[in-house]
C-alpha cells in the first residue's frame, strides 16, 4: 500500500476522525497544520459524504500518524473542533465566502455550497488559518462588501465540476443590498436548521447581514460604482412584483431599526431621502396603464404604513417654495398624482398614448380603450386612498405635514379657478400644478370622504363651517386645531355675515370637517376647469365637423389640413373625456354632492343637533345661520357636477334614486330664497342644475336606444315638495331681472334658457301644474297688492322677453344676420311663445284683466303681422331649421294663445285697441298660413270663427272711438295717449294715469315714471273727481250719439 493509502488508512482509524463531517474534511485539516514542513500529498479519495455534520467518519486512527498528532495538538477537546468546523461550515453557507482555497477534490458536498468567493487578501493576512469563525466573520464580510468583482474570486468548493449558473451568480453577486439580503435570508434558514449549541451563531450571522446593510447605507461613498439606495429600491420593486414581499419586508424592517438605533454618521432621514428622489425620478416618467406604475406604488403603500418612512416622507414633500403651485407637482407626492390619460403637455398630441387617429377607430373601438382606462384608474385611485389613508392614520407630526402639504398645494393654485388661466394656457402650465394631478387628488379625497357620505348620516352634522372664516393661524395653532386650508377667510359665503355676529370658533376641527373642505376646494380648482374644456372642445369639434364636411367637396390641402385638427382635437377631447368621467369616481363624487346638499338643507334649518330634521314649509326664520361661513363654491361645484353628468355621464344619474331627492331639497330650499343664498347668478344655476336631473325627453337618432328615465321620472313626479319647488322656479326667474350685473339684460337670457323646458315638463305633472295655477290664482286676488304677487311679475317678465327675443329674431331674419347668437334669439322666443301657449290653457284670468291683456294682444298682432302678414317677404333666410327659426311653430302656437284666451268677452273687445298691428286682413291672412302649414282642420275652424267675432267688435268700437275722439286732453292717459276709464293719481309727483297703465309699469319699475321715486300700487289713490267727470262726459257723448242716430 501507498504512502498516501496507509495515511487514510490512519486518519479514518483515529477516533477524533468523527470531529468531521467526511474524511476529505479531517485530511484538509491535517494538511493546513502541516503546510508549513511538508505539503499534503494529492489525493484521488475524497471519501463518502454524510448528511449530519457531527456523524462518526471511522473507527479508529493510528496515534503515531503525524497528521492526528497535529489535530491533537491544535484542540484541546473533540468539542471544540468539531464546533468550530460546523461555524466555518454554517459561515460559508451563509455568506458564500472562504479562506480555503485547497483542492475540491479535499472537500466534502456536506453542507458546504457549490461556489464562494476566496478571500484571497484576508487568507493570506491571517497566515495560514483557512476557516471562517466568529472572530473573523465581520472583517471578511467587510472585505467581502469591498470586492468590485466578486465574480472573478469564484472557486469551487466541491469536486462536482458541472455548471451552475444559480450558484454562480448566487456567490458573485456585486451589488451590496441585493447580496445583504440573500445573506439575510440564509442565516434565517440556518436559524431554522442548527443544533441549539449553534443557534446563538446563526443569529449573529443575521444579525451582521442587517448591521452590515446599516453600514452600507450609512456609508455609501465606500462603495464605489454602486448606488445602494436604488439597490434597496429595486430590492423593494422586485419584492412587491414577486412573492417574497414579506420576506423583504421584514429584512428592511430590521435595518430600519437599527439605522434608527445608530444615527451619529447620517440619520435615517439623510439615509431615505435619496431613496425617495430615486423613487420620484424613476415614476415620474411611467404612464397610467403601464403595469411598473403599480409596482412602484406598492413601494409607497409600504412607505406610508411605516411610520418612521412616512415621517420622513412628508417632511420631504414639503416643496422650497411653499407659494409656488407647480412645485408642489415635482414632489413625490404630487408626482404620483400626476398620472392619467390627460396630455402631458397641452396640445402636444404627438407621442400620446391614447385615442390616436380616432376617426379611423370605431365607436367600440374608442369604448373599449376607454373602459381599459377607467379600469386603471380605478386601481390607481384605490392605491392613492390608500396612500393618503396610510399617512392620516400615523403620528400627529405626519398628519399634520401631509395637511400641510394639502392645504399649501391647493392655496399655491387658487388661481387655477380665475377666468384668465383658462386664456393663456403657456403661462398656466409655468404657473399652477397640472389638471391630472388636481383630478387624482379629487379622486383620493373623495374616497377619503365615502364613510360619513350618506345624505341621513348622523356624522355630517359634525360638520363646522366656521373653519371657513378663519384667518391667519400660526403653524402651532394649525396643528392643535387641525385647520391647515388657507386663505378660505377670503371666500364669498353663500350669504353675508351680520356685521355683530360673533363667530364662534371651535378649539379644534374635526377631520371630517377638514375633509369635506378640503376635497370641495380641490374639485372647485380642478373638475370644473376640466369640465369647461370638455364644453368648449365639444363646440369647437362641431364647428371644426361642418367646416370639413364642407371642405371636402372642394377637397385640396385645406380639407386635409383640417381632417388633422379634427383629430388632434378628438384626441385631447377624448382622452379628457375618459379621464373625467371614471365611473368610480363619478360616483363618488355623487355621494358627496348629494351629501352636501343634505347637510346644506340642515344648515338652511338651523339645525345644530345630532339627527337630520325633516324638511318641511314655510322654512323657520334664519337665526345666527351658520350659512354665512358655508364658501360658495360648495354650491357652485355641486351644481357643475349635476351639469356635467348631465352631458357628460347621464346615465350615473338614473342609478341614484335617493341622491336625486337630496338635490331638489336642495334646489327648493335655495332657488328661490335670497334669505338662504343671496348670488343670484348661483340661485339661477340651480335652474339649470334643475333641468340636468329632471327627465329629459328629448328625440333621439333613429336607431338609438333612448336614455332609461324611470327613476328620475319617478323621483321627480313624487317628489313631496312640488309646489314649492314651481314656486322657487318662478321666483328666480323674476329674481334674475335685476341681479345689479352690467351685463344683467344679456344674461338673464341665458339664464333664463333651462327653466322653459323645466315649466313645460312641470305643465304636465298634476302637482306641479296645481302649483302653477294656486300662484295664478293668487296674483289674480291681488293684483293691486303693495307688492306685485310673484306671478304677476312672471307673466310680465314672461311676455317682456318674448317681445324682445322675437323681434330681435325676426329682424335678424330680415337683415340675414343670422350666427349663434341669432339662432340663440330663435330658440329663446320659440321657448317663450310656447310657455305662453300651455299657460293659455288653463290660467285665463290674468292674461285678460286690463293689466296684461293689451300687452300680450299688441304682441300677437305685431308677431303675426311679420309672420303672415305683408311683411312675410322680408324673411329671407333659405334654410331657416339650420338656426332654429320655426315661423310655422310660431304661428301655431300664436294662434293657439288666441283661441285659448277667445272665449273671454274682455279679451276679444281688446284685440281691436291695438292700433299699431291689427286690422281684419291680418286674422284672414293668418287663415289662409294655417291651412298652408297643415294644421288641423278644427283649428283653422276655431280661429275663423274668431276672428269674424273679433271683426264684429273692431266695428263697434270704431264707432265709439269716433265718438271718443274730441275728447279733452286731461282725460288721455299721460303716457299712453288713450282715454283713461279708472284715473288714480301718483303721490309724489301729482300725475294722473290710468290704473292699468301704472299697473303694467310697476310690474317692471316700482318708481313713479315721472320722478323716479319709489312707488308701489297701494300707494296710488282713486281720482274720483275725474273718473266722475270722465263718466258724464262719456254718457254725453253716448247720448249725442243716439240723438243723431246712426247716420250721425
Amino acid at each position: 500500500m501507498s504512502d498516501q493509502g496507509n495515511n487514510n488508512q490512519n486518519i479514518s482509524r483515529n477516533p477524533f476522525a468523527a470531529l468531521f463531517s467526511s474524511l476529505a474534511d479531517a485530511k484538509q485539516f491535517a494538511s493546513g497544520q502541516k503546510q508549513q514542513q511538508q505539503p499534503a500529498p494529492p489525493s484521488d479519495d475524497s471519501g463518502d459524504s454524510q448528511s449530519d455534520s457531527e456523524n462518526s467518519v471511522s473507527d479508529s486512527i493510528d496515534d503515531n500518524d503525524d497528521s492526528v498528532a497535529e489535530i491533537s495538538r491544535s484542540f484541546r477537546s473533540r468539542q471544540e473542533l468539531c464546533e468550530q468546523l460546523n461555524i466555518n461550515h454554517m459561515i460559508q453557507r451563509i455568506f458564500l465566502i472562504t479562506l480555503d482555497n485547497s483542492d475540491p477534490s479535499l472537500k466534502s458536498g456536506n453542507g458546504i455550497p457549490p461556489r464562494c468567493v476566496y478571500l484571497e487578501e484576508m487568507a493570506a493576512d491571517l497566515d495560514g488559518q483557512d476557516w471562517l469563525d466568529m472572530d473573523n466573520i465581520e472583517q471578511a464580510l467587510f472585505n467581502r462588501l469591498l470586492l468590485l468583482e466578486p465574480g472573478n474570486q469564484l472557486i469551487y468548493m466541491t469536486s462536482c465540476s458541472v455548471a451552475n449558473l444559480s450558484a454562480d451568480r448566487d456567490a458573485g453577486e456585486k451589488r451590496a443590498v441585493p447580496y445583504l439580503y440573500a445573506c439575510y435570508q440564509r442565516a434565517k434558514e440556518e436559524v431554522t436548521k442548527v443544533p441549539e449549541k449553534l443557534l446563538s451563531y446563526a443569529v449573529r450571522c443575521k444579525n451582521l447581514t442587517v448591521s452590515n446593510t446599516r453600514t452600507v447605507l450609512l456609508t455609501p461613498e465606500i462603495y464605489v460604482s454602486q448606488n445602494v439606495y436604488e439597490e434597496l429600491l429595486d430590492l423593494l420593486l422586485e419584492a412587491v412584483s414577486g412573492a417574497q414581499l414579506e420576506e423583504v419586508l421584514e429584512f428592511v424592517e430590521e435595518v430600519i431599526a437599527a439605522l434608527l438605533a445608530d444615527q451619529e454618521v447620517r440619520t435615517f432621514g439623510e439615509v431615505m431621502v435619496p431613496v425617495l428622489d430615486i423613487f420620484v425620478g424613476r415614476v415620474k416618467d411611467l404612464d397610467l396603464c403601464q403595469l411598473l406604475l403599480y409596482s412602484y406604488l406598492d413601494i409607497l403603500l409600504y412607505f406610508t404604513r411605516q411610520k418612521d418612512i412616512a415621517k420622513v416622507l412628508v417632511e420631504h414633500i414639503q416643496p422650497k417654495d411653499p407659494n409656488n403651485g407647480l412645485q408642489y407637482q415635482k414632489t413625490l407626492l404630487g408626482a404620483v398624482l400626476n398620472m392619467s390619460c390627460l396630455l402631458k403637455t397641452p396640445g402636444v398630441v404627438e407621442n400620446h398614448g391614447f385615442f390616436l387617429n380616432p376617426s379611423r377607430s370605431s365607436p367600440q373601438e374608442m369604448k373599449v380603450q376607454e373602459s381599459n382606462i377607467h379600469q386603471f384608474m380605478g386601481q390607481y385611485h384605490d392605491k392613492l386612498h390608500q396612500i393618503l389613508k396610510n399617512l392620516l392614520q400615523q403620528s400627529g407630526d405626519t398628519r399634520h405635514l401631509l395637511l400641510t402639504w394639502l392645504g399649501g398645494c391647493l392655496q399655491a393654485n387658487a388661481g387655477r379657478a380665475k377666468i384668465w388661466a383658462n386664456q393663456m394656457p403657456e403661462i398656466f402650465i409655468q404657473t399652477y400644478a397640472s389638471d391630472a394631478l388636481f383630478l387624482n387628488l379629487s379622486a383620493a379625497l373623495l374616497k377619503l370622504c365615502q364613510p360619513f357620505c350618506r345624505p341621513r348620516s348622523p356624522k355630517l352634522l359634525t360638520f363646522n363651517p366656521t373653519y371657513c372664516a378663519l384667518k391667519e393661524l400660526s403653524e402651532e395653532e394649525r396643528r392643535n386645531r387641525n385647520v391647515h386650508a388657507r386663505g378660505l377667510d377670503k371666500e364669498t359665503c353663500l350669504i353675508p355675515a351680520p356685521p355683530q355676529q360673533p363667530v364662534e370658533f371651535a378649539q379644534s376641527y374635526s377631520l371630517l370637517t377638514e375633509n369635506l373642505i378640503l376635497t370641495q376646494l380641490a374639485l372647485h380648482l380642478g373638475f370644473h376647469r376640466l369640465h369647461d374644456q370638455m364644453v368648449k372642445m365639444n363646440q369647437s369639434l362641431h364647428r371644426l365637423q361642418v367646416t370639413w364636411r364642407d371642405a371636402q367637396h372642394g377637397g385640396g390641402a385645406a380639407a386635409e389640413q383640417l381632417r388633422e385638427q379634427f383629430e388632434r382635437l378628438m384626441t385631447v377631447y377624448l382622452s379628457t373625456k375618459a379621464a373625467a368621467t371614471q365611473p368610480g369616481m363619478l360616483q363618488c363624487c355623487l355621494n358627496l354632492q348629494a351629501s352636501t346638499a343634505a347637510l346644506l338643507v340642515q344648515l338652511s334649518l338651523g339645525n345644530q343637533g345630532p339627527e337630520h330634521m325633516q324638511l318641511s314649509f314655510p322654512l323657520p326664520p334664519l337665526q345666527h345661520s351658520l350659512l354665512c361661513y358655508v364658501p360658495e363654491f360648495f354650491a357652485e361645484n355641486m351644481g357643475d357636477f349635476f351639469i356635467f353628468l348631465r352631458r357628460f355621464a347621464d346615465e350615473i344619474l338614473e342609478s341614484s334614486a335617493e341622491s336625486l331627492e337630496q338635490v331638489l331639497n336642495f334646489i327648493t330650499v335655495f332657488m328661490g330664497n335670497v334669505e338662504r343664498m343671496k348670488n343670484p347668478h348661483l340661485r339661477a344655476k340651480l335652474a339649470e342644475v334643475l333641468e340636468a336631473v329632471m327627465p329629459h325627453l328629448e328625440p333621439v337618432a333613429a336607431g338609438v336606444a333612448p336614455p332609461n328615465m324611470f327613476q328620475r321620472q319617478r323621483v321627480f313626479c313624487s317628489y313631496r315638495h312640488a309646489p314649492h319647488l314651481a314656486e322657487a322656479l318662478i321666483t328666480v326667474f323674476v329674481d334674475i331681472e335685476f341681479t345689479g350685473d352690467p351685463h344683467q339684460f344679456e344674461q338673464k337670457f341665458n339664464y333664463r334658457r333651462p327653466m322653459y323646458p323645466i315649466l313645460k315638463y312641470m305643465w304636465g305633472k298634476d302637482s306641479y301644474r296645481e302649483s302653477i295655477k294656486h300662484l295664478a290664482d293668487y296674483a289674480s286676488e291681488n293684483l293691486e297688492a303693495m307688492n306685485p304677487p310673484l306671478f304677476l311679475r312672471f307673466l310680465n317678465l314672461l311676455m317682456n322677453d318674448a317681445i324682445f327675443l322675437l323681434d330681435e329674431a325676426i329682424q335678424e331674419s330680415s337683415l340675414q344676420m343670422f350666427g349663434q347668437l341669432g339662432r340663440f334669439h330663435n330658440i329663446m322666443s320659440n321657448e317663450t311663445i310656447g310657455t305662453l301657449a300651455f299657460l293659455t290653457s288653463e290660467i285665463k284670468s290674468l292674461f285678460v284683466h286690463p293689466f296684461l291683456a293689451e300687452r300680450i294682444i299688441s304682441m300677437l298682432n305685431y308677431f303675426l303681422q311679420h309672420l303672415v302678414g305683408p311683411k312675410m317677404g322680408a324673411l329671407k333666410v333659405k334654410d331657416f331649421s339650420e338656426f332654429d327659426f320655426k315661423p310655422q311653430q310660431l304661428v301655431s302656437d300664436i294662434c293657439t294663445i288666441y283661441l285659448n284666451l277667445g272665449d273671454e268677452e274682455n279679451f276679444c273687445a281688446t284685440v281691436p285697441k291695438d292700433g299699431r298691428s291689427y286690422s281684419p286682413t291680418l286674422f284672414s291672412q293668418t287663415v289662409r298660413v294655417l291651412k298652408k302649414i297643415n294644421t288641423p282642420g278644427d283649428m283653422i275652424v276655431s280661429f275663423s270663427l274668431l276672428a269674424d267675432k273679433i271683426k264684429s267688435l273692431a266695428d263697434q268700437q270704431q264707432q265709439e272711438e269716433e265718438t271718443y275722439s274730441d275728447a279733452p286732453d286731461h282725460f288721455l292717459d299721460p303716457i299712453m295717449s288713450t282715454l283713461m276709464l279708472d284715473p288714480v293719481l301718483l303721490p309724489s309727483s301729482h300725475v294722473t294715469v290710468d290704473r292699468s297703465t301704472i299697473a303694467r309699469h310697476l310690474l317692471s319699475d316700482q318708481t313713479d315714471p315721472f320722478n323716479r321715486s319709489p312707488l308701489t300700487m297701494d300707494q296710488i289713490r282713486p281720482n274720483a273727481e275725474l273718473k266722475q267727470e270722465i263718466l258724464l262726459w262719456l254718457a254725453e257723448r253716448k247720448q249725442e250719439r243716439l240723438q243723431m242716430g246712426p247716420s250721425g
